[in-house]
């Protein structure tokens, strides 16, 4: 899927307006809430009028239907109400907790922070002090601009998470039809190649040189499936771990400098795992580059397997410089390189190749000044 500017404008377009439609709700909110408030001190305020006027009523007056209808109506917001001779009253608050005094302290704590006390008077004299809390009402309108808030950053993480994948997408399908266009090159002077090894085999010449030849215009064959399987879901057979590794060994071992001394290593003879062979060679052949380039091309490289229960270990290690540990991970990021060419795409396709493909993982299992091993697992078939 492709975005043109115009697209990618109007993009940016709605999500600035989802933004500015989600501010404007949450402004609106807190002054709701900020209007429902003082109007619930005021509500407060009157039931304080009416404690107050009850107090002072003569027992034998008879009350007027106001204050009593105010003190009745009050049953959401919870109250504590201390006398002038410290004795307290409780109102809208649990009938179990009521004679708890440790929790009605910590209550009146609460509604100070919540509200400013009401202090109850008649005539200029104190009788009492109203500490409230905010209703239930209120509390769930207070934390309302709180959730606004994470569904708008839940909103705005979907919005980024889209772009970025559909930008991805379109990163590999540009690498996946680069891959296929250079297959698609090698092929033409490959076949010529074929043809002029024939010619030179009916020649009276070493045939060694011929094989040689023979044993490259395989590796080139090789490189071109590679690249033609770039972007598509390769096929996987069952192949033997050790022996495949083996041949991509000897044949960098053959190729590469005799300043490296190389050495294999297995603990099992033969082990069979699920392998597209072509991918799983330059899975470690760029582990191996990787090490060449690190040791500055002097130095070992060995290629070790074990088997550890149904799981096969392939450690390749080298004697360079080592990653730093902070590096661990992020050195499979396409991009990622510490070297001054390249464009660090090497290790990302090894993690795509044995992740992906071969539902493997591939770690830094160790590295100092004195080396790094880097460790593929499979799993074996038996």
């Amino acid at each position: 899927m492709k975005f043109n500017p115009k697209q990618r404008t109007s993009n940016i377009i709605l999500l600035i307006s989802a933004f500015v439609i989600v501010s404007l709700i949450l402004w609106n909110t807190n002054i709701f809430f900020e209007k429902f408030k003082q109007e619930e001190r005021l509500k407060i305020e009157n039931w304080a009028a009416a404690q107050a006027e009850i107090a002072q009523s003569p027992i034998d007056e008879e009350l007027g239907e106001l204050p009593l209808t105010v003190m009745a109506n009050n049953t959401s917001t919870p109250m504590v109400l201390v006398n002038s001779d410290n004795t307290m009253k409780t109102h809208n608050i649990s009938e179990e907790l009521k004679s708890d005094s440790l929790y009605i302290r910590k209550k009146i704590r609460q509604f100070s922070k919540e509200n400013q006390p009401i202090t109850i008077a008649y005539k200029g004299e104190k009788l009492a002090t109203l500490y409230y809390g905010n209703s239930e009402v209120l509390n769930k309108l207070k934390y309302y601009p709180i959730a606004l808030l994470l569904i708008i950053l839940l909103f705005g993480a979907v919005i980024f998470f889209f772009f970025k994948t559909n930008k991805v997408s379109e990163q590999n399908k540009l690498w996946a039809g680069m891959a296929k266009e250079t297959a698609h090159q090698i092929g033409t002077p490959l076949t010529s190649l074929l043809g002029w090894n024939e010619i030179l085999k009916s020649e009276d010449i070493n045939p060694d040189i011929t094989k040689e030849i023979e044993k490259d215009i395989d590796r080139l064959q090789t490189i071109t499936e590679r690249f033609s399987k770039v972007g598509s879901i390769p096929e996987l057979r069952e192949h033997d771990i050790v022996s495949e590794t083996e041949k991509a060994y000897q044949y960098l071992k053959r190729r590469s400098s005799k300043l490296i001394n190389f050495s294999f290593d297995s603990n099992i003879g033969e082990l069979p795992v699920l392998l597209n062979v072509p991918l799983y060679n330059w899975s470690i052949e760029n582990l191996v580059k990787n090490g060449i380039d690190a040791m500055k091309g002097k130095g070992n490289i060995s290629i070790q397997i074990e088997q550890s229960g149904h799981h096969v270990h392939i450690m390749v290690t080298d004697t360079g410089l080592g990653i730093p540990k902070g590096n661990y991970n992020t050195i499979f990021n396409p991009g990622v390189t510490t070297k001054k060419r390249g464009w660090g795409l090497g290790l990302s396709l090894v993690k795509r190749i044995i992740e992906e493909y071969h539902k493997g993982k591939i770690k830094v299992f160790s590295s100092s000044r004195e080396g790094t091993i880097m460790q593929i697992t499979l799993k074996a078939i038996r």
